[in-house]
């Protein structure tokens, strides 16, 4: 009988919703943090920044409105939003560790993605830090889309 249980809650705690709302935390978190690095800091976002912003911005909004609501169905319209921010971040990524020529640079406007002030904890720069937020949120939208269609 105690085995059961335990297996009833593994399977909870492994629910859609659980993770529709483990993904709005995340989309939340980072939402955050930016605002508090350009409204706070004063560190205005490249050109790239900007595009990772407008793809993460409406998936804190979607993802708290159906992790409220319990609709697992959001999946739908959340993992393409976090799938072009993932690719969005990627390019990005790849242009700071200098795998992508010089001669394609949107982070001309604004602070450079490159320079000291654009890195958490000394070392993580914010464009891989998206690239780990998009891609935590991608997977774990389709671990709610496996849920969905058991």
């Amino acid at each position: 009988m105690q085995q059961k249980i335990e297996v009833g809650i593994a399977k909870d705690v492994l629910s859609g919703w659980h993770a529709m709302f483990a993904a709005w935390l995340i989309a939340l978190l980072a939402s955050l943090a930016v605002l508090f690095v350009g409204e706070v800091m004063g560190q205005a976002p490249c050109n790239l920044c900007w595009f990772q912003r407008a793809f993460m911005f409406p998936l804190a909004i979607v993802l708290g409105v159906a992790s409220l609501r319990s609709d697992a169905s959001a999946w739908r319209y959340a993992l393409p939003l976090a799938l072009t921010g993932l690719g969005v971040a990627l390019f990005h990524s790849l242009l700071y560790m200098g795998l992508i020529p010089e001669r394609i640079t949107p982070c001309s406007q604004g602070v450079s993605c490159t320079s000291a002030d654009m890195t958490i904890l000394g070392n993580l720069p914010l464009p891989m830090l998206a690239a780990l937020a998009f891609g935590a949120i991608a997977l774990l939208m389709l671990l709610v889309r496996s849920k969905v269609h058991e």
